[in-house]
Order: C-alpha cells, then structure tokens, then sequence
C-alpha cells in the first residue's frame, strides 16, 4: 500500500453533501483506504475570468494498493460520477479530485504529473493538506508540506463553518 494526497473541490450544486459523498464512494473501492481527512476550507475562485460561486477544499490521505495511473482514472471516473462536465482548467465544477502525492513518486508522463505540478502555489491545497500532513515532503523540493505554507499567501482560504 502507497500512502497518497488527493486534493477535493467543488464549487456546483451542493459542495459540502458532494464532496462528503465522494469520500464515501472513494471508501468502498478496493484496495482504497481512507486515513485522514482536513477539515473544509471555503476559498475564493482563482485565477477566472468570469464570476463563480467559492469553492469548498479539502484534501485527504488515503493508503492505496493502485498504481498512480489507475488511482487516477478512478479519480477521473468518480467525478463523472458526480456530474462533472466542465474539463477546461479553472471552471466552475460540482466535484475536482486531484492527485497531489503519491509516496514520493516523482513523474512525469502526458497523462499525470506528480507531485501535482501547482499545488505548491495554491493555499486552497496546501491549507488543508499541512493540516493533516505537515510533515510530508513534497519529492520535487525536499521540502515540508509545513514550510511550503509558510510561502504563499492564504488569506483567501477561510474555515467553512456549516450554518
């Protein structure tokens, strides 16, 4: 079993039942085990042109007996389960997994890279994941999830409190 970072988002329908049902989903699968999940995040769409409704973020780390390829396509098949249509980057959605680690896997193919190519920029993902992973060490830069944080501006992402 690979200890893995996936990355949560929606920003369609009803994002908290959405993206809690995805887990759940993800949970039954096997060879898919759920260790730890962040709490939600509400932050601010970014880097869009045209107005959206905020996202709610998480990330969870998950042990799985997958390879990273067909970790993704489950991935990719949970969120057509979902309902999601949009393909294009920086969309509204109603459900975005993204593979962020896996182990320290560092690769590079046409389908997948990891660790995520951007998730050191955004703190909509390394919020939630220093939360439940401070300590983990993003291959690429040899450097604690914790200290990558430290770099980037987060005041955009807020603790969701339920109403």
């Amino acid at each position: 079993m690979t200890e893995c970072a996936i990355a949560l988002g929606s920003n369609q329908g009803d994002s908290l039942s959405i993206l809690e049902s995805s887990l759940n989903v993800l949970n039954q699968i096997p060879g898919i085990d759920l260790k730890t999940t962040s709490s939600w995040y509400q932050t601010k769409p970014v880097g869009t042109a045209e107005a959206q409704d905020d996202y709610l973020n998480g990330c969870v780390l998950l042990s799985v007996a997958q390879t990273p390829e067909e970790l993704l396509a489950i991935l990719q098949a949970t969120e057509l389960q979902f309902g999601r249509t949009s393909k294009g980057d920086r969309q509204p959605r109603t459900l975005d997994l993204d593979l962020l680690l896996y182990g320290d896997l560092v690769l590079n193919t046409p389908n997948l890279t990891l660790p995520h190519p951007r998730m050191t920029e955004r703190a909509f993902v390394l919020v939630p994941l220093a939360e439940i992973a401070a300590d983990w060490i993003e291959p690429r830069s040899g450097t604690k999830i914790a200290k990558l944080l430290k770099n980037i501006d987060t005041s955009g992402v807020q603790l969701f409190m339920m109403a």
